[in-house]
């Protein structure tokens, strides 16, 4: 027992040294189910469109998202992990809407060893999000949303699980291609924890802004992430730069800069790509579909995957 132990513990330090931040738990929920917010480098709450994913980064977006819309997602991780993802929205009426959805991203099946390198076996590790979301429009230019979160984490005979809230709200002056969005993320924390500690959430406060330009088809986006970390004390860090090029009002090719991402992946020999990333998206009739890639981890690329449909 104690050896399968100190296996968990080696496989959970390693997710946290991939992570971000690395001191907290779920930290799965960073990585995009959105390919739009993927290719905007990796974290978007201001851009408008009918995209049921967008919930994910900001619970207010579901204001903007048509009735019943099914989204069906997939990411590429490290290595055999895998992440998929699924959400649909129901409109209530002129000024409320809710939703559902599911992320799931498993690590897939590890090897395990005792302390001479001894294999033992085999143990498998999956984190698990289930959400429902509402929102309203407080104005004609506010809207506000919530998403309350069931997280559970299973490496081999442990389990966690976790309640956590998102809290959103976006202002939107669309006469003058302005939306502007604060989101916390992931309030709360774990009510059976993994082992003795009970470990945090990976808590976000994100502010975003974006302008479309009357006299081009581009819109800018400017995110300010994770902006309570005092470990990031440099501005910079905080910032996330995208810009959507828009040719038709049915798609999109957007490109982003994590300016954190590229600085904590840097390599000796090179960033190697780190912070870029760059996606595109097409609506045919009622189906949607966006691809995005970027690098959450030093050690591979990911590829983001979305298909929606309108029932």
């Amino acid at each position: 027992m104690r050896l399968r132990l100190f296996n968990i513990l080696m496989f959970c330090a390693s997710l946290g040294a991939s992570a971000q931040s690395g001191s907290d738990a779920y930290e799965f929920l960073s990585v995009p189910v959105s390919a739009h917010s993927a290719a905007l480098g990796g974290q978007n709450v201001s851009i408008l469109d009918d995209d049921v994913t967008l919930v994910f980064d900001n619970p207010s977006l579901l204001s903007n998202v048509s009735d019943k819309m099914l989204s069906l997602d997939y990411t590429s991780y490290i290595s055999s992990s895998r992440k998929l993802a699924t959400a649909f929205s129901k409109t209530i009426n002129e000024r409320a809407s809710w939703a559902i959805g599911a992320q799931v991203l498993s690590y897939g099946s590890m090897t395990e060893t005792d302390a001479e390198g001894n294999e033992l076996g085999e143990f498998s590790a999956k984190d698990i999000d289930v959400q429902g979301t509402f929102a309203y429009m407080l104005s004609d230019y506010w809207s506000g949303g919530v998403s309350a979160k069931v997280l559970t984490s299973s490496y081999a005979d442990y389990s966690s699980v976790a309640l956590g809230v998102d809290l959103g709200l976006n202002y939107c002056d669309e006469a003058n291609g302005v939306s502007v969005s604060l989101v916390a993320q992931n309030l709360g924390g774990q009510v059976d924890p993994l082992y003795e500690t009970h470990e945090s959430l990976p808590f976000n406060l994100t502010f975003g802004f974006s302008k479309s330009l009357s006299n081009a088809p581009l819109r800018l986006s400017f995110t300010f992430d994770d902006i309570t970390n005092r470990d990031s004390n440099k501005f910079i860090r905080h910032l996330i730069m995208g810009v959507d090029i828009l040719p038709s009002r049915n798609s999109w090719i957007a490109l982003g800069y994590n300016f954190r991402r590229a600085n904590e992946m840097k390599l000796a020999d090179g960033s190697h790509g780190a912070g870029f990333s760059l996606g595109a998206g097409i609506n045919i009739k009622k189906v949607k579909i966006g691809a995005a890639w970027g690098k959450y981890h030093v050690a591979a690329s990911s590829l983001v995957l979305n298909a929606s449909i309108a029932l």
